[in-house]
């Protein structure tokens, strides 16, 4: 991993480690990550190397998140809200089952209580329109309220080095200057693609997983599913590619017609759809593979989000949940995108002692 500066970090809503571990690899030492999920610990505490606390973030007091943060000369607080209740669908449907989203004010309270020097978000590009429950406004004007200089923007995951079409909302502040996301480091002519990423992967059958690696795993298909993905082509629609026989009733009907990408094949010349947390099923998205007639494994969903290789979600074979490590997959930050911050918060802090950073 990078060189290591002198800044403390703390991950609320760290999952199995995505923004962590990407932090780390660009020099800054995270100390530990917090998450109610209890599944996210082996993953988590065996790649970053870092405490994982087992608890939910309003549980979390400011004086606790200081003692963790020790005497560094700055101080970082990340985190990824869960991003299922920021869909208005989500709030309009269960907004009394679902306090999820108050989750947002329970990070700008910790901002409140621990005042650290840096705070880094990530989170679905939705929440810029949510005006049912305007939280990410709240949120930006707490931090402007409490002195933090704000940057944020929606970035287009390809073009930072991300083999996938994943759009993030990004959102930096500073208590020192203005602060901002580097520039992309990829333009069209060099995204990395599918096959950059995930071509060089050992042959498996749908079912099957590697002896070589327990997470390049594919979920079994059943034969009528078989058929359908050897008659999908990259790119292609179940419209288009099926023999009548193979067509859902549901996707025949006028609200179904939409879901084109469903049962569909990636294409090996582009970045992949956004990995989600149903990302090994081939009936939740374009998650075929491009040649093999089954849904892409679980190593190849977390390679796309740019997760290492030899990242691991699971000691060994018996331990590991297809279910949970997709979940996980799904909702992780991509490390290449907490490198990405984790670079911009350097430069930030090069700029400062350089006195290059403009401040009001």
């Amino acid at each position: 991993m990078g060189n290591t500066i002198n800044i403390s970090a703390i991950d609320l809503f760290c999952g199995v480690g995505g923004l962590s571990y990407g932090l780390k690899k660009s020099g800054i030492q995270v100390q530990a990550g917090i998450d109610i999920d209890k599944t996210c610990e082996f993953a988590y505490s065996t790649n970053c190397k870092a405490d994982f606390i087992h608890e939910s973030v309003d549980k979390i007091k400011g004086e606790t998140l200081n003692e963790i943060f020790g005497n560094k000369s700055f101080k970082l607080l990340a985190g990824c809200a869960p991003c299922q209740p920021f869909s208005s669908y989500t709030y309009k449907s269960d907004k009394k089952k679902d306090n999820r989203w108050q989750l947002l004010y329970e990070f700008s309270r910790l901002i409140k209580e621990t005042k650290p020097d840096f705070v880094t978000m990530e989170n679905v590009p939705t929440l810029l329109n949510f005006k049912a429950a305007p939280v990410f406004n709240d949120f930006v004007k707490e931090l402007q309220k409490n002195a933090y200089y704000v940057w944020y923007e929606v970035v287009f995951a390809p073009d930072y080095g991300i083999p996938q079409k994943r759009r993030r909302l990004v959102l930096l502040a500073s208590k020192h200057g203005e602060i901002s996301l580097i520039p992309p480091t990829h333009t069209k002519e060099n995204y990395i693609t599918v096959k950059d990423a995930i071509g060089h992967l050992e042959k498996i059958e749908h079912g099957e997983y590697s002896l070589n690696d327990v997470t390049h795993k594919a979920s079994k298909l059943s034969a009528l599913n078989l058929r359908r993905i050897k008659q999908s082509k990259p790119g292609g629609t179940w419209k288009t590619d099926w023999d009548e026989d193979l067509k859902l009733a549901c996707h025949m009907s006028e609200t179904g017609k939409g879901y084109g990408s469903v049962y569909g094949r990636m294409k090996w010349n582009e970045p992949s759809p956004t990995m989600t947390t149903f990302c090994n099923g081939i009936g939740n998205g374009r998650f075929g593979h491009p040649e093999q007639d089954r849904a892409i494994s679980l190593r190849e969903a977390a390679i796309l989000q740019s997760f290492p290789s030899n990242y691991q979600f699971a000691p060994n074979a018996n331990s590991l949940v297809a279910r949970h490590v997709a979940k996980h997959i799904g909702n992780a930050v991509p490390p290449r995108l907490g490198e990405i911050i984790g670079i911009s918060i350097k430069n930030h802090i090069d700029n400062l002692k350089n006195g290059k950073t403009k401040k009001k």
